[in-house]
């Protein structure tokens, strides 16, 4: 039985006009719902002009550790039909009212390997687009709670405006760079995959689809391996990535063959080193 609640929009800063931050919490004054992080949150809106109630599932960008509101990251989709519940979103103001539904989600941290273990391997998160959202509450809980398990962090966008919370995944690293990676151990990197494109000019930096941080030539190491300077491996890194099916394959057409197996092709130990989630 769905439960919905009642919650309001209690910050919005746009990004650009289809790509905005939202914050929220519920409208009694009450605690924020618990999650974990990479779980997803189910907004709700009535539609007049049909009559009943839209609901749409977001990922989580803030870490459950914040008690004080659930953030995400969303954009407004306008084609090829105008997107119910986001038009809503891109239409409301500060203080309006919204259901929510309790958080939930699989797409979260594995903390140990399946013979019981401690999982201590790399984390790696491949974002395309808004499939940076649960990448972020990762880094946000990681830190949070002061842990030392390596986190890389790559994120593609189509335009340099696009690539959200830049600042703060860039000063994430630079801490890490100051207090050692012992104690601190982040990366982030971005990627642009039109750069020949008017908007992009002053972009220097990678240039491709996200999943060309993967990709080697002529037995070289792939950009990946060149940051954490060694061969990534079943046994040192595990993926996740998170974004259109077009993101979601590209990645899986240069891991597959390298023997990493995804969790919903697990081996019969049921060990894995993918975990995907695809909004398109």
């Amino acid at each position: 039985m769905v439960v919905d609640s009642k919650a309001i929009i209690s910050y919005i800063q746009i990004q650009k006009e289809d790509l905005a931050v939202f914050r929220f919490k519920p409208k009694d004054g009450g605690e924020v719902p618990q999650y974990k992080a990479g779980q997803f949150l189910t907004l709700g809106a009535h539609v007049p002009s049909e009559n009943k109630v839209i609901r749409r599932a977001y990922s989580i960008a803030s870490n459950p550790e914040n008690r004080n509101y659930i953030e995400l990251y969303i954009r407004w989709v306008r084609k090829p039909l105008p997107g119910r519940l986001t038009t809503v979103l891109f239409s409301a103001k500060e203080g309006d009212e919204i259901i929510w539904l309790k958080p939930t989600g699989p797409f979260t941290i594995e903390e140990k390997m399946p013979n019981g273990e401690p999982d201590n391997r790399r984390i790696v998160c491949l974002g395309g687009g808004t499939g940076l959202a649960p990448f972020l509450s990762y880094a946000r809980h990681l830190h949070a709670v002061g842990s030392n398990r390596e986190i890389v962090v790559f994120h593609g966008a189509s335009y340099v405006d696009e690539l959200g919370y830049r600042d703060e995944l860039t000063k994430l690293e630079e801490e890490s760079l100051d207090r050692g990676r012992d104690k601190w151990n982040f990366r982030y990197r971005a990627t642009i995959s039109r750069p020949d494109e008017w908007f992009n000019r002053t972009w220097n930096g990678h240039k491709g689809r996200v999943e060309s941080f993967l990709q080697s030539k002529d037995g070289e190491m792939s950009p990946l391996e060149k940051m954490v300077g060694e061969k990534v491996t079943k046994e040192n890194t595990v993926f996740f990535i998170c974004g259109w099916q077009g993101t979601i394959d590209g990645c899986l057409d240069v891991l597959t063959p390298k023997g990493f197996v995804t969790e919903r092709n697990k081996r019969a130990d049921k060990s894995f080193e993918i975990k995907y989630e695809s909004y398109g």
